[in-house]
């Protein structure tokens, strides 16, 4: 779709042959700058002759007459489009809903860092026309499924945007574990625990823990043990169809350990269970404004120096 001039698009919208016909939005509760953002973007794309809908959540938190208030699965089953108001942590919530429908998601940040959440709370309105004109650029994030097995059976599982990590109940506590790659032994730990990220949360706890950054085009996993008791050992990229299999030891003196995802979701795990990882087959469909560059992002995030010559 050829993108129309800025001057022209609210004039255009009501007649316009758009993609994105239904227009979810999504917020990040109890947050008044963020309730502001989402009653803007409401009157903005109501304006421009756009259904809209608005998770439950918040919209009882905005005050606004005759909307339409749906859970977040109602969402993904109704939207053509998903705009997203917070952190990256409120993307990563919606994102582990949303890929199952195949809706595409854009954010507007108003957390901190924001690596996944483009548009400013304070100027979104052109970028958004261009976006809902079709000036924009999409990509594909692939999102990881964590399964706990006890005694041969599926106890629990969820889904993960950033990582999966194994780690204790209690801070400071080690755990013994092996760990396999495609049924193949790679080795056992003495750790606080693994994490297992894709390229989405190499930027985020993985980079914490002194993992590598891996650029979101890439079909990789990353491996990054979490305070090993050894010093040869350091963390691993791999294909990212590859089955992972972490095997916890019967002899583990913590009895409560948790596999969580993205630091939201918590799955308990006991010594002798066994954790398997694998990519998902759902994939969340993210949009840029046109023009975005990856590592404009991260020297803009993370602060990395400017050019010198």
């Amino acid at each position: 779709m050829t993108a129309l001039p800025i001057s022209s698009l609210s004039q255009v919208y009501i007649s316009m042959d758009t993609e994105f016909n239904t227009i979810a939005l999504i917020g990040k509760p109890d947050h008044e700058g963020a309730n502001q953002t989402l009653v803007a973007l409401y009157k903005h794309i109501a304006a421009l002759g756009l259904n809209v809908v608005i998770e439950r959540r918040v919209g009882e938190q905005l005050g606004l007459e005759d909307v339409e208030l749906l859970e977040m699965v109602e969402l993904g089953e109704r939207a053509d489009l998903a705009i997203v108001v917070g952190g990256d942590g409120n993307m990563l919530g919606a994102a582990r809903v949303l890929a199952r429908f195949d809706v595409a998601v854009v954010g507007v940040n108003r957390g901190n860092l924001g690596f996944l959440t483009d548009l400013s709370p304070d100027s979104f309105e052109q970028p958004l026309e261009r976006l809902l004109a079709g000036d924009y650029q999409a990509e594909h994030r692939f999102l990881l499924e964590a399964q706990v097995h006890r005694h041969g059976q599926l106890k629990a599982s969820n889904t993960a945007m950033n990582e999966a990590v194994l780690h204790p109940g209690k801070i400071a506590h080690m755990i013994e574990f092996e760990v396999y790659i495609n049924g193949h032994f790679m080795y056992s730990q003495r750790a606080d625990g693994m994490i297992v990220a894709t390229p989405t949360g190499s930027t985020a706890y993985s980079l914490s823990a002194g993992g590598p950054i891996v650029t979101p085009n890439l079909n990789a996993i990353t491996l990054v043990p979490m305070f090993p008791h050894t010093l040869s050992c350091r963390p691993i990229v791999i294909d990212a169809d590859s089955h992972i299999k972490m095997v916890l030891s019967p002899n583990n003196k913590t009895g409560q350990m948790l596999i969580s995802c993205d630091g939201h979701v918590s799955l308990a795990v006991q010594p002798g269970d066994e954790i398997h990882i694998n990519k998902s087959p759902h994939k969340l469909k993210l949009l840029h404004p046109r023009g975005h560059n990856y590592f404009e992002v991260l020297r803009s995030k993370l602060g990395w120096g400017s050019k010198l010559f």
